[in-house]
């Protein structure tokens, strides 16, 4: 016979399901980014899912690939290749250093004349360059991690759709909370997503064509590049695509066109800059409301963890822990209550 009761025996299973899953999460960190991501393209594509399968009666499988193909075309392949062309033209920018000095010389002559920083646009550059780094790290380095990444990530999504049904009823029976809670959760976390994902990378793209638009009628060089630039700034939390036009007036001004700074810079922090209050206004009404501070502390903590995809994934993951938080505050007090009623104590 075994020297263990049964309410032992079951606290020892209890603690080595939490020791193994812990070890699990553990050698498993590598792809979170996959498990993460593919979460967040179920919760985005779910509806279109069950469009195709429900109204126009199309096959599963084929739903989900269809799924796949779209968002290799739609998100993955073109931030891909944004990305590495944005470490190209870094990279030939660094080559090209005759225009780099020149401008550098210009920027230090009128910080240092006007505002007493001589060393600004050096400092600067050399600030941005070590921040690239670390942001695209792994686009280029680190191709074989990248293509094991979207494999896993779309080797799950791929399941959770085409036993999407099992898939939602096994996260019901395992969730830590009653059913209308688990399904009020559902539903909070899809409008975060949507939210935190297709509103900000609307503002994003927005902000992005906009800049390159400006700084193609002023004729600087290059505003395709910099408005992809423009793109990735807009995630970032006080930066933002309209801080772009800063150095780019301080050019103009200390090339003595005093009159194309003004207007590149009101265009930037005017225009440019209320189109992201504007736009946000209108997501939040239509999809959720993602309070900024969930965006700015979700970024600092989604870049060390995921590079510049921490981007999306930071703001996501607060907005998650956020709202578990909610639904174990209401828990907590519903179980209150129930121990006030069944002891006779509530009033």
């Amino acid at each position: 016979m075994s020297i263990f009761n049964y309410k032992q025996r079951n606290n020892i299973v209890l603690v080595s399901i939490i020791v193994l899953g812990c070890f699990l999460l553990y050698a498993l960190s590598e792809l979170f980014s996959s498990i993460l991501g593919a979460i967040v393209l179920f919760t985005i594509f779910r509806p279109f899912f069950l469009w195709m399968v429900e109204k126009k009666r199309l096959n599963a499988t084929l739903s989900a690939l269809i799924i796949i193909f779209i968002s290799l075309i739609v998100i993955v392949i073109p931030f891909l290749s944004l990305s590495i062309m944005v470490i190209g033209k870094i990279g030939s920018i660094n080559k090209d250093a005759i225009h780099i000095d020149q401008w550098t010389a210009k920027i230090d002559a009128f910080t240092g004349a006007n505002l007493n920083q001589p060393h600004f646009a050096e400092e600067t550059l050399q600030k941005l360059g070590a921040y690239g780094a670390d942001l695209f790290p792994s686009i280029l380095g680190s191709a074989v991690s990248i293509i094991l990444t979207l494999l896993v990530m779309y080797f799950l999504m791929y399941f959770m759709f085409t036993q999407m049904r099992a898939f939602e009823t096994g996260l019901l029976k395992y969730a830590p909370f009653r059913e209308q809670h688990a399904l009020k959760f559902a539903q909070a976390l899809r409008d975060s997503t949507f939210s935190n994902v297709l509103g900000q990378g609307i503002i994003a793209i927005t902000q992005g064509v906009l800049l390159a638009m400006g700084f193609y009628a002023f004729e600087i060089p290059d505003a395709i590049f910099w408005g992809v630039i423009g793109v990735f700034l807009s995630f970032l939390p006080v930066v933002g695509a309209p801080t772009m036009c800063i150095p780019a007036s301080i050019i103009f001004f200390a090339s003595g066109h005093n009159v194309k700074g003004i207007l590149l810079l009101a265009y930037g922090l005017l225009f440019i800059g209320n189109i992201d209050n504007v736009l946000r206004v209108i997501i939040n009404k239509r999809v959720g409301n993602t309070h900024p501070i969930i965006s700015v502390i979700g970024v600092f903590i989604g870049l060390p963890l995921f590079g510049i995809l921490g981007l999306v994934f930071g703001p996501v993951l607060l907005s998650y822990f956020l709202l578990l938080l909610e639904i174990y505050e209401t828990n907590r007090l519903a179980a209150d209550r129930l121990e006030r009623i069944r002891t006779g104590v509530d009033t």
